[in-house]
């Protein structure tokens, strides 16, 4: 008990004296103070007195799929940052391979009394997996957003990026280099987000049927460099990419097959994450809004916080591409 007074006190930055009050629900202490302990309590994972259970932290969980993928640190580096500054603690939940999985972790945010939850690139994007956990936060009438495109029917307010406008200037910006044999790799098919951009490229480039230009891949260089290796082998001389890993992996797919990125074969990535001005070559990317997109999910999530009504439709950002390096007038035949 000790211990954790001390532990609760350093981080609320308040004596312990005033740690054991809040803990035992005596007076004389500011709701600020009180508030300050209670989120101390929750962040180191001490359970809270159970007169005081019922009542939610101002606690805020951010799932992400992964970390390896440049784009989400820099999501988690605006969310956090916005929630500190209205008065919020962010708790991120990164799910690696072998750990915690979402499931795992909305009930650890369940049992911490968070007052919210954002996500970012979780199982609400894939329309074929299980969805029973997110039922267990609607059940609990727990304020939630999604960033970027999800399953309809659980009803999140969603933050997104417009994948139809992506690939409308990907696609635009490699036709107007004389490419006529255009290619993509997507996520995989339940993938809702791959699915827009899938619907987008069928209107843009007048497909039919024919899907010999659509190739899928888990969102790895692995991945992606088995799904583009098919895809210059059928001719493509540009390739449209569902995210800048993808678009690394495909540049590397040309590379195995002794083309040259871009005289040979131009890349289109998506995101924009860190580091794609210094690849070689650098990358042409479809650029996400992150910044904007971060702060309009905490936007919405402190909207229904503070129950002043949930915005039901999907909010729609529009990319920019970002022209580099990786592409390049068509070859001439």
């Amino acid at each position: 008990m000790t211990k954790r007074l001390t532990e609760v006190a350093r981080k609320a930055g308040v004596s312990e004296a005033t740690v054991s009050r809040v803990l035992n629900g005596r007076v004389g202490v500011s709701e600020a103070t009180r508030t300050a302990v209670l989120t101390a309590l929750d962040v180191l994972g001490y359970e809270r007195p159970t007169k005081l259970r019922g009542e939610r932290a101002r606690l805020v969980g951010l799932v992400l799929p992964e970390l390896q993928n440049p784009i989400f640190p820099a999501l988690a580096e605006v969310v956090t940052g916005s929630l500190a500054q209205r008065g919020f603690t962010p708790a991120l939940c990164a799910r690696t391979i072998g750990g915690v999985p979402e499931s795992g972790y909305v009930e650890m945010l369940l049992d911490h009394q968070v007052s919210g939850v954002i996500f970012a690139g979780g199982s609400y994007a894939l329309a074929d997996a299980s969805h029973e956990h997110y039922r267990r936060l609607i059940d609990r009438g727990l304020p939630v957003v999604l960033v970027n495109a999800g399953v309809e029917e659980l009803g999140f307010p969603r933050v997104s990026t417009d994948d139809a406008v992506a690939v409308e200037q990907a696609y635009g910006h490699l036709r107007s280099l004389g490419h006529e044999t255009i290619g993509l790799v997507l996520g995989p098919e339940d993938h809702v987000p791959s699915r827009r951009k899938l619907d987008a490229m069928v209107r843009a480039a007048g497909w039919g049927e024919d899907r010999r230009y659509v190739e899928r891949s888990s969102f790895s260089m692995e991945g992606a460099r088995v799904a583009a290796t098919k895809l210059v082998e059928r001719g493509v001389t540009g390739i449209v990419c569902a995210s800048d890993v993808l678009a690394l992996g495909t540049i590397r797919a040309a590379r195995r097959l002794g083309r040259t990125v871009p005289a040979d074969v131009s890349v289109v990535g998506f995101d924009d994450s860190a580091f794609m001005t210094c690849t070689d070559p650098p990358l042409t990317t479809v650029r996400q809004p992150i910044e904007t997109m971060g702060q309009a999910a905490v936007d919405l999530l402190v909207t229904q916080i503070e129950g002043a009504g949930v915005l039901r439709d999907e909010l729609l950002f529009e990319p920019e591409l970002v022209v580099r390096g990786s592409t390049a007038p068509a070859p001439r035949t």
